[in-house]
């Protein structure tokens, strides 16, 4: 089983966004305190619409309280002062993907301890961030693809109509245009 840290998160709706995605994808959530939100706002239900109650959830005072919980655990910090690129990791099956809260992300002093297995979300520019909501399944996902899915339904059920759908034709090529010479 993944695993989804969220470090101080502020936001009910992107925690209850994330606990939507985690029900989705078999995966168990950890909240560590403190909480920018109590459990029980209608922000947070709202965007976890009726599978808040089928989440494997834990709470934590704070990170110290997490580790003393989760001893061993195999931490993946995202942050965009990463080097190595999300996509470019091999996630074990028990990984713990962290992620800090909305306004400041992870603390330096975490980054530094887990700096080997820290990864980051490629982004132009200067962009600072993404919301934590996307960024959590853009770096779950990844983790669950290089996994094969374990225990996900890869196939769409039957539609209720036909559809017909032909294949597409690309359209003639025109002939390549030589310069003369």
């Amino acid at each position: 089983m993944l695993h989804v840290v969220l470090l101080e998160p502020e936001i009910p709706a992107n925690t209850g966004n994330i606990g939507r995605t985690c029900v989705a994808t078999g995966t168990k959530l950890h909240l560590v305190g403190p909480l920018g939100f109590r459990l029980n706002e209608k922000a947070l239900a709202r965007a976890g619409l009726d599978y808040w109650d089928a989440l494997d959830v834990a709470v934590y005072a704070d990170f110290a309280d997490f580790l003393g919980r989760n001893p061993g655990a195999r931490l993946y910090p995202a942050t965009t002062k990463a080097a190595r690129v999300y996509s470019d990791v091999d996630y074990l099956p028990d990984a713990f993907l962290l992620f800090g809260k909305e306004s400041a992300g992870l603390p330096e002093e975490i980054l530094a301890r887990y700096a080997d297995t820290c990864v980051r979300i490629p982004m132009q520019g200067e962009f600072r961030s993404l919301n934590l909501s996307n960024a959590v399944a853009i770096v779950l996902y990844e983790a669950l693809r290089k996994q094969g899915f374990p225990g996900m339904k890869q196939a769409g059920g039957k539609l209720g109509r036909s559809w017909n759908i032909q294949p597409v034709t690309p359209p003639p090529q025109s002939p390549r245009f030589s310069p003369p010479g």
